[in-house]
């Protein structure tokens, strides 16, 4: 059985977290970036790996900022796009910003990634504001997108049904089995 673990990034996988921050974002991060993550108790670095590989298929980072869950890093490994891991690490962050009690998520994300934007609004992000220049690699503006209403109800229970019906689907289309730790 192929088996995907999403688990709490941890110092024996920040190699693969540093390669994957390279593909991805051509080094956004360093690995003392993020060895800090892993040490504050005000972060949840997640990692995405087929068990028993050493290679990250994606990670996510939350800070937990007062009521809100910052969404700081949100990586799939290009082999790995579009088949829906990025939308599992989304949920399983909100789910943990749930969990810490947190109101709202917000976010920044470059305004020609369009297949992001798309994965932000289908689970309820809105555009809130335009950062100009705000990425120095390129000069590219960034969009601020925020979900509200983390605690309410019909939040936490879509949360648990997108999780259950993405899970059959990863499933489905891939083969993998998902667990989180």
């Amino acid at each position: 059985m192929n088996l995907l673990e999403l688990k709490p990034i941890t110092t024996q996988m920040l190699k693969a977290v540093v390669e994957l921050d390279q593909l991805c974002f051509g080094g956004l991060w360093t690995m003392a970036g993020y060895e800090r993550e892993i040490d504050s108790p005000n972060a949840d670095l997640l990692g995405l790996s087929l068990r028993g590989y050493p290679v990250l298929i994606g990670m996510g980072c939350l800070w937990a900022i007062v009521d809100e869950a910052h969404i700081t890093i949100l990586a799939i490994h290009p082999r790995y796009q579009s088949q829906g891991f990025g939308q599992f690490i989304l949920l399983a962050m909100l789910r943990l910003a749930q969990k810490r009690g947190l109101e709202r998520a917000s976010l920044e994300v470059r305004t020609s990634n369009k297949g992001a934007i798309a994965l932000y609004q289908k689970f309820g992000f809105k555009t809130a504001g335009i950062r100009k220049r705000y990425y120095s690699d390129t000069g590219e503006d960034a969009l601020i997108l925020w979900k509200g209403g983390l605690q309410e109800v019909e939040f936490v229970q879509n949360v648990t049904t997108w999780q259950q019906e993405l899970r059959s689907r990863i499933v489905k289309d891939t083969g993998y089995q998902l667990r989180v730790h």
